[in-house]
């Protein structure tokens, strides 16, 4: 009878043993499941695009902040900066060099990033090396020196360091520079609000805006012809090339591209508002004012919200949209204004 009894306690036991273990994995399913749902739900939101910011009243915040007058140049690093912190501080923080879920997930968003972060890498390099030289002699400012190759640190760093440590001191720096052009007393700090400088600023944007739309045309598939050495007579390159070739986007890259230019065209936005003030002299001067505005006018309609819940990808005149293909209209608009506007800067 004992034994008996001590077999049933046995078995009951491990009865009691294996539903305790599997109200144990349950109860880790569920918390597993609604990590993954809150996860998804905080991934939307911040998934969400950062609103403009008014280049004007940053500067005025900032200037007011030291007690100083904005002066030539400060809307300009206000800009930057401005840029910079929106990458940093907004819903989610810094995304794309995210290890865990939501971020993890996230593709658009640091493709945005991205495109946003190359803009301001250009104007930290254009500060450093035009904007803020008399000439091609002249010693680089210290403070500049310090947040260009900051700026271009590894945008996907996670620890050691982290990506958003080096932005951050990058910032610093540009506020140590544009301190000191509120600052009479420093007289070395200087911004240079020439047309030359800015004819060579915006030959970087034209670049980068050239490369986005065609990467954006590509959704759909392109044949082009070898137009590398055209118009130079006697030029020669480093291996040949077919005559014309078969280009097309990858489909699980076309929503990169896309989000990658909505990033570029907001950053430009403020920093060419912010040029506008800087440059107000030498622009109304060419009669070049309403060329800025015009730019501008264009970037904004590639900030229209998207009412897809998709990129779509459809034929060029296809039942369905092709959202890579109108914004490469955009783009492409804005870049042939840039290219009047260069022309423009350099008559006499």
């Amino acid at each position: 009878m004992d034994s008996l009894q001590r077999i049933w306690l046995r078995c009951w036991d491990g009865v009691v043993a294996r539903l305790g273990r599997g109200r144990i994995a349950q109860a880790v399913l569920a918390l597993v499941v609604l990590y993954l749902l809150i996860a998804v739900i905080i991934g939307i939101y911040w998934s969400f695009e950062p609103s403009r910011f008014s280049v004007d009243e940053l500067a005025q915040q900032q200037a007011q902040a030291r007690n100083q007058q904005p002066v030539v140049g400060y809307h300009t690093t206000a800009a930057l900066i401005g840029i910079g912190e929106t990458l940093l501080e907004k819903p989610g923080g810094y995304l794309s060099n995210d290890r865990f879920p939501p971020g993890l997930w996230l593709d658009n968003m640091p493709n945005w990033e991205f495109g946003a972060l190359v803009q301001a890498r250009d104007m930290a390099r254009a500060l450093r090396k035009t904007f803020s030289r008399s000439q091609s002699q002249s010693t680089e400012n210290p403070d500049l020196a310090e947040a260009e190759p900051l700026l271009h640190f590894d945008s996907n760093s996670w620890i050691l360091p982290s990506t958003e440590g080096e932005y951050r001191k990058a910032l610093k720096a540009l506020r140590a520079y544009q301190a000191g052009l509120g600052d009479s007393g420093a007289s070395s700090t200087q911004f240079y609000a020439r047309a030359d400088n800015l004819r060579d600023w915006l030959g970087d944007v034209s670049t980068r805006l050239g490369s986005l739309s065609q990467r954006l045309s590509a959704s759909v598939g392109q044949r082009r012809l070898n137009t590398d050495l055209a118009g130079s007579p006697g030029a020669t390159q480093s291996t040949a090339t077919a005559k014309q070739s078969d280009i097309q986007t990858p489909w699980l890259e076309i929503d990169d591209v896309f989000y990658e230019a909505r990033g570029t065209a907001w950053a430009l936005i403020q920093l060419l508002e912010a040029v506008e003030r800087d440059f107000g002299e030498t622009l109304d001067k060419k009669g070049a004012r309403v060329s800025v505005d015009q730019i501008i006018r264009e970037l904004e309609a590639t900030q229209t919200m998207i009412w897809s819940p998709v990129i779509l990808n459809g034929s060029e005149f296809g039942f369905l949209a092709n959202h890579s293909l109108v914004m490469a209209s955009y783009i492409s608009r804005a870049n042939a204004a840039i290219i009047d506007l260069r022309e423009l800067l350099s008559q006499g």
